[in-house]
């Protein structure tokens, strides 16, 4: 059988999975992982373990048995209706994820950005920039999505002693599940994390935006599609809000000439969030792990069903 990896490894990851699969099992690394056209390999492929562009996919390649989705975020595959088994990264960004939401918040909170740039241009500030920089000790947070990442960001805000609460629409330990009290609740929020998937287009909106006091901060780590980036980028302009810390945007990469780019109150990292060193070898692993839960007719790990988002 053949598996077609479409995911940029690096050469020892390639190794290391090469040496990893069944004797049965012959490996094609995708060559031209850009290309308008699915590759032929592709479509003699029994196994998938990547995240090729949904064209490759319409129709789905005839010999698929099994696909492992590189990554946690699913959404653009939805459209899809495949019948064999797909799974996901799970929660295996998670940690990573939160922590570099965490560390956005602080750094924006205790003014590292504009340290940082001072400290390029060789000024002293000091004592002067004192009174302008904030704690996120104690600060109100609202976290939208009750997943693997927004209960990361709750743990590690835990240690801050910040009062949290979760938008999940029907998780029933969240505090808030409709936009309406959502929107009520705004007004007394002092940092947004915004975790929620691709399938939740333009949830944070103008009208959500308005509703924020001035010194509140947003995060985003779900999804780019989820923001009304205009509006983002216009409140930030206004004064209407603190601060951003975007792990994503609506289109990746950034367009150089994006305005985001140059705001001082926004700190841009790259869809990085869930970047760790050891991220190649536990993404394999993972594969790996499912690979023989499939061969065995196990269940899978994190196995998902594309059209209902999770």
């Amino acid at each position: 059988m053949l598996l077609f990896v479409y995911s940029d490894y690096s050469a020892a990851a390639r190794a290391e999975l090469t040496q990893g699969l069944p004797a049965s099992i012959d490996v094609h690394f995708a060559t031209d992982r850009h290309s308008a056209q699915p590759p032929a390999a592709l479509q003699t492929a029994g196994l998938l373990l990547g995240n090729p562009p949904a064209a490759w996919l319409t129709p789905l390649p005839p010999q698929l048995r099994f696909w492992q989705i590189d990554s946690a975020g699913i959404d653009q595959y939805q459209q899809l209706r495949p019948g064999f088994a797909v799974a996901n990264m799970g929660d295996l960004f998670a940690w990573p994820c939160a922590e570099t939401m965490v560390a956005g918040l602080l750094a924006l909170l205790r003014g590292l950005p504009r340290l940082a740039v001072w400290q390029t241009r060789r000024h002293w500030e000091g004592s002067a920039f004192r009174q302008r920089l904030g704690l996120l000790r104690g600060r109100r947070v609202l976290i939208l999505g009750r997943g693997s990442i927004g209960l990361a960001v709750a743990e590690q805000l835990g240690g801050f002693g910040c009062a949290v609460q979760f938008l999940a629409r029907t998780d029933p330990q969240a505090q808030l599940h409709t936009h309406a009290e959502v929107l009520a609740a705004l007004p007394t929020i002092d940092v947004v994390v915004n975790c929620l998937p691709g399938s939740a287009t333009g949830y944070v909106s103008v009208d959500f935006l308005a509703a924020l006091s001035p010194h509140a901060l947003y995060a985003s780590v779900g999804r780019g599609s989820t923001t009304d980036e205009p509006a983002l980028l216009a409140a930030l302009q206004a004064g209407r809000l603190a601060g951003a810390v975007l792990d994503v945007t609506a289109q990746e990469p950034l367009p150089t000439d994006n305005p985001l780019w140059s705001l001082p109150n926004v700190l841009l990292t790259q869809h990085s969030g869930g970047g760790y060193p050891e991220e190649e070898a536990d993404r394999i692993t993972v594969f790996l792990h499912n690979l023989s839960h499939w061969q065995r007719g196990e269940p899978l790990e994190n196995e998902v069903t594309l059209g209902r988002g999770y």
